[in-house]
């Protein structure tokens, strides 16, 4: 039972994580564009594509970067400490920073992506 229950928790970071990625993205693309007319208008779908397939990307590796870093660090950190959650959302906060700012300076700085 331990078990299932630790499964359900870590989806709940998962979810979270996969939320951080997409709105990485969101900052990164802005708003949602004006609907085009005439032959442009096949690719309004673009935006939503990108910000769906690159923000769960990115979302993905924060979340497994997470589930690495509780599993073999804090778990045995915060086992007697009330504020388990807060510390784990805020290290989820911290990894998004990381990751967004090495996809950014990947993709607009360097130039590799």
């Amino acid at each position: 039972m331990d078990i299932i229950k630790q499964v359900k928790s870590y989806l709940v970071w998962v979810f979270i994580s996969l939320l951080a990625g997409i709105a990485h993205m969101r900052i990164i693309l802005g708003p949602k564009p004006k609907p085009s007319t005439g032959f442009l208008k096949m690719f309004d779908w673009a935006y939503g594509v990108a910000l769906l397939h690159v923000g769960l990307v990115i979302g993905s590796i924060i979340a497994f970067l997470f589930i690495i870093i509780d599993h073999f660090y804090l778990k045995k950190k915060l086992a007697a400490n009330a504020n388990r959650s807060l510390i784990r959302l805020l290290v989820i906060l911290i990894l998004a920073l990381i990751v967004g700012t090495t996809h950014y300076i990947c993709e607009e700085v360097i130039d590799i992506i």
